[in-house]
């Protein structure tokens, strides 16, 4: 399938109880497709909904209305339909995710951190732990830092990290939430090329990048999240 993503329709509303039940239009009539080898990113200013689109896919929040459709496995899932075991099954092997914030579990060395999702695979805890270092190398990462847990790192090392975790695999579809935000010069760079060689393998990417340089070295196509906008669409 060309197009692993598609969203149609897709409306979300938040439900302030400590304001008595008010309810808070995000976003409606979210509609867009994301095609293989394409890096795809959700534009507009902030607070007009880019991670909540970002976590309705990922499953982490609801969704209202509308549908979000991934292949997976040889068939469609609705994401916004599917129930949690069929969420985390897209989630193992389809739907990748890098968010801003590392949580991991305590006392786990950041090397294990990195290796755990091709482990979790059936990939050899050997192998996995070589293609793990060879990504946290690429990033930068001091080698004395890979047998620590990652909870006393620096913004920039946590966030390194977390890339590694989410490139090591082959997930078709591949969600970023700002993974440069806390990264130098170098290792913005580092990610832009392995961004450009996640779309050279067919994976189907889509991200919020506030760095206008870097969104301007991976976005093939800016999708406008202000044209989804509750408030635009009644004015």
């Amino acid at each position: 399938m060309p197009t692993p993503l598609v969203v149609a329709d897709v409306a979300k509303t938040f439900t302030m109880h400590l304001r008595g039940g008010l309810r808070l239009p995000v976003v409606s009539g979210v509609t867009f497709s994301v095609r293989k080898g394409e890096c795809a990113v959700l534009g507009g200013p902030s607070g007009v909904g880019k991670s909540s689109i970002l976590k309705m896919l990922y499953g982490n929040y609801s969704v209202d209305e509308g549908q979000i459709l991934v292949e997976h496995e040889g068939a469609l899932i609705d994401l916004a339909r599917a129930d949690p075991r069929m969420v985390l099954k897209v989630r193992a092997t389809t739907l990748g995710y890098v968010s801003q914030f590392l949580r991991v579990v305590p006392r786990v060395p950041a090397l294990d951190i990195v290796a755990e999702p091709l482990v979790l695979r059936g990939v050899s805890n050997e192998e996995a732990r070589d293609r793990a270092a060879g990504l946290l190398s690429r990033l930068n990462l001091p080698r004395d830092l890979w047998q620590l847990p990652p909870a006393t790192f620096s913004g920039g090392e946590q966030q390194r990290v977390n890339i590694a975790r989410g490139f090591i695999t082959d997930h078709p579809i591949l969600l970023l939430d700002e993974p440069t935000a806390s990264l130098d010069a170098a290792n913005r760079k580092v990610v832009v090329e392995m961004i450009a060689a996640k779309k050279a393998a067919g994976t189907a990417l889509l991200g919020i990048f506030h760095d206008e340089e870097v969104r301007g070295l991976v976005a093939d196509r800016i999708i406008d999240v202000s044209d989804f906008s509750p408030r635009k669409a009644a004015a």
